[in-house]
């Protein structure tokens, strides 16, 4: 597939299964490969950021090398700021100066960059842009990475949000509305992968104030099943190229095993660098 103006990146989450899309990344900055229009959801709207930069090996330092270090998630965090991970360490500290986010470069960038978040009031996908506003860039990003149940509610512009994979996890669909013909959607589990469905009795307790949400909370598991039947379609009639792991992923959503962690990342690297090689991804 020529990578053109009509042909979008599509990055799915995961937490950090999302090591998988960071070496695909790192391998599409070594060979130059760049997309006019790119739409990352909560691990993969984190890991674009550093895409979009051109921050070559920054989302690999910060899933891997850091977490050894910093060891940003744990229960404890839950007791001391609500949220699964450290997310202080994460949306403020990694950025500003222990890993610093180049805003300019990300700004000067003309390709655009979507990132996903889940409306609490409407339980609707909300598609967010920013190129000016640095703060307003990391409440997005913290946004689209609020894991339901793990982490508290994060406000944009004002308005209650969480992790964009409860409303889109896969926004094909969305590429499509915006008008792009062809896309590349980097997926974070195997070929046939389906979730199970299961009733959010939880969702009341925890979300009593936002009906909506708890409505796209009981139906998420079915709705990305029918994203994936519709991706496999597509792949299958030669419309989109699809980068997913080969193998089921053993690193869970917040895998702290870092020799798992770094193994998942080579392998998004060399299938994205085969992929390069045998043409059927090109500049």
């Amino acid at each position: 597939m020529n990578n053109d103006n009509k042909t979008a990146l599509v990055l799915e989450g995961g937490g950090l299964r999302g090591v998988f899309t960071c070496g695909v990344l790192d391998c599409f900055m070594d060979h130059g490969i760049r997309f006019p229009f790119t739409v990352g959801v909560s691990a993969g709207a984190c890991n674009g950021l550093s895409y979009m930069s051109g921050q070559r090996g920054r989302a690999r330092s910060s899933n891997i090398d850091l977490m050894e270090k910093h060891h940003y998630v744990g229960f404890r965090y839950l007791l001391t700021q609500g949220c699964i991970m450290d997310f202080k360490l994460l949306f403020e500290d990694f950025p500003e100066k222990i890993i610093p986010y180049d805003y300019d470069a990300y700004f000067a960038n003309p390709d655009r960059y979507v990132m996903v978040t889940t409306n609490c009031l409407t339980g609707k996908a909300e598609y967010l842009e920013e190129k000016s506003s640095s703060e307003r860039v990391m409440s997005i990003v913290r946004a689209s990475s609020s894991l339901p149940f793990l982490t508290k509610i994060t406000y944009v512009d004002g308005v209650p949000m969480l992790d964009g994979g409860i409303a889109d996890s896969i926004p094909v669909a969305y590429a499509m509305e915006q008008g792009y013909e062809k896309m590349v959607v980097v997926l974070t589990r195997n070929k046939g992968y389906r979730k199970k469905n299961g009733r959010m009795r939880i969702a009341k307790v925890f979300y009593r104030r936002y009906p909506q949400l708890q409505k796209t909370l009981s139906e998420r598991n079915a709705v990305y099943n029918r994203t994936m039947d519709v991706i496999e379609k597509l792949e299958a009639e030669g419309r989109i190229i699809v980068i997913r792991p080969e193998r089921p992923v053993e690193v869970g959503r917040m895998e702290k095993d870092t020799g798992k962690l770094s193994a998942l990342y080579q392998e998004g690297y060399e299938i994205a660098s085969k992929m390069i090689s045998d043409s059927v991804i090109t500049r």
